[in-house]
């Protein structure tokens, strides 16, 4: 089991006609989700994994599907799990 937690945001650029089906294959992905999309084909999407490795396949099966035009990540966030399972106290601040 990995220590880690990675989180990417993509913007998937499909074919308009292909926005349904890309976005039906995107659900099928663990922890995948569509937070937005337009009728030009492009959606907002976030992938979880604990590794690396299980981003770039997840990344990879969306860059060969039928309809897909281009896959761009925007941004990669990696965080350990134990710091995420880690409880954090409100600090009082005064002004």
């Amino acid at each position: 089991m990995s220590d880690e937690l990675h989180i990417v945001s993509l913007i998937v650029h499909s074919m308009p006609a292909s926005v349904a089906s890309v976005s039906a294959l995107i659900t099928t992905l663990p922890e995948a989700r569509i937070h937005g999309s337009q009728a030009n084909g492009k959606l907002v999407v976030t992938l979880e994994a604990l590794s690396s490795a299980e981003i770039l396949d997840q990344i990879a099966i969306l860059q060969r599907s039928d309809g897909v035009i281009n896959v761009a990540m925007v941004y990669q966030h990696i965080e350990s799990l134990e710091s995420l399972n880690t409880e954090m106290h409100h600090a009082d601040y005064t002004t």
